[in-house]
């Protein structure tokens, strides 16, 4: 069976591990091995072909990597799918599902077109969710890309993973130090660059308030805002939510959707204009907010541009750590 599936040509250049793995796809192709077949042992190919174990488990661990095979403890290694006209297999590990990401994935997927499949999974701010979520397969992926929101075990868990592997995603934790290679929102100097850049139609209200409910919340955005406000003398206030009534003569920066409705909701009821009485600021730009009430201001990252950043920074195999841009949609609710 040995000799029916793997070929090793000792004469060529290619490497032999490589030709175990070609070998692999190649049987996978032509219907010689299914799903859920066995595969020759780690013995049988290395006493047929003269070969050290280790160069056997070198093509057997990529292509476990690929998501091709997988191994039962005690029993070997078995075809785990017939797909297999693919370099990479990514997990994506989104903290939760919305608009704005829905545009990242779709951006990342296109540009990854016929080069990669990739399965996503939410792990919803949950350290357990996570842990799980990774460690089950931490066998089974060429590349683990990892959205870290303010997850406590974070570090713990990557270092179970091989981490030349290992992207991150949205968030750039200080205390990793560029260990990854990453696309990341600068959150701090975003709010900042973004208030600055519509600071002449901020001064013509009284103050800005801040509706920062903390938590899963990246820490920069309050601290950009803080920044802003003390350097340019305004009045601010910083909430968890919004609570009615709204107050004339304020501007709401928002980062939540539903403290959103709610605002929009109580100046329509109070006959007040968004963009006069009322300014409004929302986090995170999606197409519904280019209409709702006239045209919603958004200071948002480029999702779509960090979905292409990151496909193409996996399929490079560098090492960078690569901020996306950032800029304020002015809209008529500013």
């Amino acid at each position: 069976m040995t000799k029916r599936l793997i070929n090793i040509d000792k004469s060529r250049s290619e490497a032999q591990y490589r030709q175990i793995i070609n070998s692999v796809v190649h049987a996978i192709r032509l219907g010689k091995l299914k799903q859920q077949e066995k595969l020759p042992s780690v013995n049988d190919i290395a006493g047929t072909f003269n070969l050290s174990r280790d160069t056997v488990l070198m093509a057997y661990n990529e292509l476990k990597a690929r998501g091709i095979i997988q191994s039962v403890p005690g029993k070997g290694y078995y075809v785990d799918t017939t797909r297999v006209d693919y370099d990479q297999k990514i997990l994506l590990l989104f903290d939760e599902f919305n608009a704005f990401k829905e545009d990242l994935y779709n951006a990342f997927i296109k540009e990854l077109e016929g080069r990669a499949t990739v399965d996503i999974f939410f792990h919803h701010f949950n350290p357990e969710v996570f842990a799980s979520l990774v460690l089950e397969r931490k066998e089974r992926y060429t590349s683990y890309v990892i959205m870290p929101a303010n997850l406590p075990n974070l570090l713990e868990v990557l270092e179970q993973l091989p981490e030349e592997r290992i992207y991150m995603l949205d968030r750039n934790p200080d205390y990793l130090n560029n260990r990854f290679p990453c696309v990341y929102q600068d959150f701090h100097h975003d709010m900042y660059d973004g208030l600055v850049a519509g600071l002449d139609l901020l001064k013509k209200y009284d103050r800005l308030v801040l509706l920062f409910p903390g938590g899963k919340e990246p820490e920069g955005f309050l601290t950009g805002f803080k920044d802003f406000c003390k350097h340019h003398d305004f009045s601010y206030e910083i909430n968890s939510s919004f609570h009615p009534p709204a107050d004339k003569g304020s501007v709401y920066i928002i980062p939540n959707d539903r403290d959103l409705v709610n605002l929009v909701r109580d100046i329509s009821g109070k006959s007040m204009i968004a963009g006069k009485d009322v300014g409004i600021i929302s986090l995170n730009d999606t197409g519904l907010k280019e209409i709702v009430a006239g045209g919603i201001t958004t200071l948002s990252t480029d999702f779509v541009e960090m979905g292409k950043n990151l496909a193409r920074l996996i399929l490079s195999g560098k090492h960078e750590c690569i901020k996306n841009p950032s800029r304020l949609n002015i809209r008529r609710s500013l």
